[in-house]
């Protein structure tokens, strides 16, 4: 613990542009890079940006990361969870530009923000077999 620095503010700022991460791929040779940030959703619940009917949902979903078999409700609240999650991620492009497009992202896609959105890139090991982009891989910038 001797030798820790104190974070600068500019270190902070950087942080806050997120990180350029290489999400699952569309198809084959289709690869999606975007940049995404791990947002806090203590603050989102807060700001109401969780709505109240799913922050029981949430916070199974957060805490386990599974769904209440409860809950007949579900399914329906993850995908709007989800939904919420990938908006307060997504920086570059942002969700609502992806939507706009009329781009419908995978459950591969939906479940990789979700896992960055908990445990940064190191829950992104979990997704990657092997390097899809070996150009990436060999030193490039995205994750």
């Amino acid at each position: 613990m001797e030798n820790m620095t104190i974070t600068t503010i500019d270190q902070l700022k950087e942080y806050s542009y997120g990180q350029i991460v290489e999400l699952p791929a569309f198809a084959d040779e289709q690869p999606f890079v975007a940049r995404l940030k791990r947002p806090s959703f203590l603050a989102m619940a807060k700001a109401g940006k969780l709505p109240n009917r799913l922050l029981q949902s949430a916070n199974k979903l957060f805490s386990s990361g599974s769904l209440d078999d409860k809950n007949p409700e579900a399914m329906n609240d993850m995908f709007e969870i989800l939904d919420i999650v990938c908006d307060a991620c997504f920086l570059e492009p942002t969700y609502e530009d992806i939507k706009k497009a009329k781009i419908e992202l995978t459950d591969d896609q939906l479940m990789f923000v979700f896992a960055y959105s908990q445990r940064g890139v190191k829950a992104l090991e979990s997704f990657r077999e092997q390097p899809q982009n070996t150009e990436l891989a060999r030193g490039g910038t995205a994750v």
